[in-house]
């Protein structure tokens, strides 16, 4: 079986009490806590073949939740299928203009240059997911929307 506290494999465990916290232990690393005696079924938890016990070890479900945290996460699946509206420069310009911003004005609301704006309205550039969400937000409009299925 392995030590809880080293990780190190030994037949011998010990159960130890550090700090409150009970662990099965090898005789190497009994010195940091009291003794409590010898691994309650040690014999035939494991076997003497380093398997784990029927609930299995401390190291083991740390092991196991290791694994599930650094496994690659798909992060399109997560996010929602929206599509930036075709209409989406027109709806930036109209929108700014019912504000009664100029683009300078608007440029400085926000904190983008003013180049940036006239590329926006006239189309010229496609935005980024974070200045779409900045563009809806600030003229309170929506500029993505759910993909259409194809024309059959």
């Amino acid at each position: 079986m392995l030590c809880e506290m080293c990780g190190k494999e030994d037949d011998d465990l010990v159960r130890v009490s550090v700090e409150g916290s009970v662990l099965l232990v090898c005789p190497s690393c009994s010195r940091f806590g009291k003794t409590m005696g010898p691994a309650p079924g040690a014999a035939r938890a494991g076997g003497g073949n380093g398997e784990a016990g029927p609930k299995g070890t401390a190291v083991q479900e740390r092991i196991g939740s290791n694994q599930r945290r650094m496994s690659e996460r798909d992060l399109y699946a997560e996010l929602p299928d929206l599509e930036l509206d075709p209409q989406w420069s027109r709806k930036v310009r109209e929108a700014r203009e019912k504000l009664g911003l100029t683009q300078e004005q608007f440029g400085a609301k926000i904190n983008e240059k003013v180049s940036i704006v006239h590329k926006l309205e006239s189309g010229g550039m496609v935005p980024p997911d974070a200045l779409v969400r900045k563009l809806e937000r600030t003229l309170k409009v929506r500029l993505t929307v759910s993909p259409q299925a194809p024309a059959a």
